[in-house]
């Protein structure tokens, strides 16, 4: 079980480089369910995520079921050719918060160079909705689908954040 919450960032933190950063590739072989597959620094991963009912998760959180089988690096190829839209290109810093939480902060290069966010994981429903970010955090933007990785692997550059549309 996956419950997170994604926020925008005011600023980017100080000293972002002393922290551990992963070099990653995704790519969505089905979105609904989604079928993911990610290369992240050396290791290859083939995700399978379902969304769960939207009467169980409250505002502001999102809850998916995933489960993850590794891949070897011929595998991440041959699937890489299949890929619907384009390949999401990110470095994902691993930032521990102050609270004893870990965010995830996917700076996007790309066509989609240029956004930022950080998403955090929480045990359960109760630890996400207690979360109080720190004040670098900009909006919560768990409940926009624009912000989902398989949305954005539809785009073909930033215009869905200032027009509306893909």
């Amino acid at each position: 079980m996956e419950i997170e919450k994604k926020f925008l960032i005011r600023k980017l933190p100080e000293n972002l480089t002393q922290h551990s950063v992963k070099h990653m590739e995704q790519g969505y072989l089905c979105t609904d369910p989604v079928l993911r597959i990610r290369k992240s620094n050396d290791r290859y991963i083939l995700t399978y995520k379902s969304h769960i009912g939207l009467e169980e998760q409250k505002a502001g959180v999102r809850v998916n079921q995933e489960i993850e089988a590794p891949l070897n690096r011929d595998g991440y190829e041959h699937l890489r050719e299949k890929v619907d839209g384009s390949l999401i290109i990110k470095d994902r810093y691993i930032i521990p918060l102050p609270d004893g939480h870990t965010g995830e902060l996917d700076i996007f290069h790309g066509v989609l160079e240029g956004l930022v966010f950080i998403e955090v994981e929480f045990a359960d429903q109760e630890d996400a909705q207690a979360f109080e970010p720190p004040e670098w955090f900009g909006d919560n933007v768990s409940d926009d689908y624009r912000y989902s990785n398989s949305f954005l692997s539809t785009c073909k550059d930033l215009s869905v954040f200032s027009i509306g549309k893909c």
